[in-house]
């Protein structure tokens, strides 16, 4: 695997300044149950990293002594983590805000039949990639029958209450291109995202939200093997708008 680190240092975009920590942003392991091509961390279900019970009790005492509002849970697949739902309960009890992000197709892994009942139980908030609204394109990004497993967990959060109208339980999806391009605008995509799930599957959801892809691991090695690597960076250096830094989140998460 190409290292691209060295890469990214030549760069001339601005340096961020932080604002006010209100976020603990936390990888809970590696493991997957899916292999993205454009994953930051290249996890895969042949990884074997996860976080122990101690560390995890560590981010709790974070949590509790910072008064962090939030605690956004990633991976890998985090529900895969053992310690996973201890670590929600936890920090619901603390009355953090939890998001979980979810690739939906966890929802459907053997072991995790109640899964969605107990993130609804909770009243975790579900962040979930679905890189489009087509079988075509997600398959081929994410792998066969991905698009159907998806499709299947959301219809499963959807009869739990999330994203319904004047329902507490929020469910976001997340849209990433599936190549070294930009996504599209996000207002009018959330529009025709809700208008295809919708007719479709008769799915709901609240937000939409779009990235880029980072040009890091996985998808920064393809990139580099492919001759690509420079001209995604001048692309995302060419569509920079400093009126979109006060949102960039690393600002306030840590």
């Amino acid at each position: 695997m190409h290292a691209t680190l060295p890469l990214l240092k030549l760069t001339d975009f601005p340096p961020l300044r932080r604002a006010a920590l209100d976020t603990l942003q936390v990888n809970l392991g590696y493991r997957c149950n899916q292999a993205c091509l454009h994953c930051h961390v290249n996890a895969s279900p042949d990884r074997k990293e996860m976080m122990g019970r101690e560390t995890i009790d560590q981010v709790l005492e974070v949590l509790r002594v910072r008064r962090l509002a939030a605690l956004d849970l990633t991976g890998g697949a985090p529900e895969l983590n053992p310690h996973f739902r201890h670590l929600v309960r936890a920090a619901r009890t603390l009355g953090v805000r939890v998001v979980d992000r979810c690739n939906l197709t966890i929802l459907n892994e053997p072991g995790h039949e109640d899964l969605a009942e107990f993130l609804a139980a909770e009243g975790v908030e579900v962040t979930a990639s679905l890189p489009c609204y087509s079988k075509e394109n997600v398959d081929r990004q994410r792998g066969d029958d991905v698009f159907e497993s998806s499709i299947l967990g959301l219809r499963r959060l959807n009869a739990l209450g999330y994203g319904q109208e004047g329902s507490a339980l929020v469910l976001n999806l997340v849209y990433n291109p599936l190549g070294p391009s930009l996504p599209p605008a996000q207002a009018p995509l959330e529009a025709t995202y809700k208008r295809e799930l919708g007719q479709r599957f008769g799915i709901v959801f609240n937000r939409l939200y779009t990235i880029a892809n980072m040009p890091i691991a996985r998808f920064g090695s393809t990139l580099v093997s492919q001759g690509r690597f420079a001209p995604y960076m001048a692309l995302l250096r060419s569509a920079h708008n400093p009126d979109n830094v006060a949102g960039v989140m690393c600002r306030t998460l840590v």
